[in-house]
């Protein structure tokens, strides 16, 4: 992102940090008056969410949500199935499509885009693309990890999930943002 224009500036940033997908570096910047300072930035590479909606026979909307563990929180989630975008130079939609295959089962016949949005603009430089997923087809799951091999697959009507956001239920941020998306999106589509 280009600041052009805030009166703001990076100087310099070193690596403090190098994980599996992550990279933390503290940045040195300048600000408007000509002072510098540091801030702690999480170096990554993205991520994809993917709200799966299968259709009744009279048409009425479910999404196919899963349950995992998540050791940043130690909790289990229910969340829409999602990934990093770990694969370098892989588009963000052929990565939601694969995440979604491998943690699912279903390839979707159609991937539109949701949205884009800053995870925590704060302290890291990640974004998710959100996808939605129609004409769902099976296909071989396969699981990567223990959290995705330990995970559980719930197919909840939309209506409901989207009532479990409102109620506190659900509260991972893409999956939060994903369902309400789809919920608008679907009934400006009636």
């Amino acid at each position: 992102m280009n600041p052009t224009g805030s009166g703001f500036r990076r100087l310099a940033e070193r690596e403090v940090h190098a994980g599996r997908i992550w990279r933390v570096v503290v940045g040195t910047y300048e600000g408007p008056d000509g002072s510098t300072f540091e801030r702690d930035v999480v170096r990554s590479p993205g991520a994809v969410g993917i709200v799966p909606v299968l259709f009744d026979a009279e048409g009425t909307p479910s999404v196919v949500l899963v349950r995992q563990y998540r050791p940043a929180l130690d909790v289990v989630l229910l969340e829409i199935p999602a990934g990093m975008r770990d694969v370098d130079g892989e588009p963000p939609d052929v990565t939601a499509a694969r995440e979604l295959a491998e943690e699912t089962g279903f390839a979707p016949g159609r991937l539109d885009l949701l949205t884009m949005f800053h995870n925590s603009a704060g302290m890291t430089d990640a974004t998710t693309h959100v996808y939605l997923a129609t004409d769902l087809r099976v296909v071989p799951p396969h699981a990567h990890g223990p959290e995705e091999e330990a995970m559980t697959m719930e197919q909840v009507p939309l209506a409901d999930a989207v009532e479990r956001v409102i109620t506190g239920d659900i509260t991972d941020a893409k999956t939060v943002i994903g369902l309400l998306l789809t919920d608008r999106r679907l009934a400006a589509e009636e």
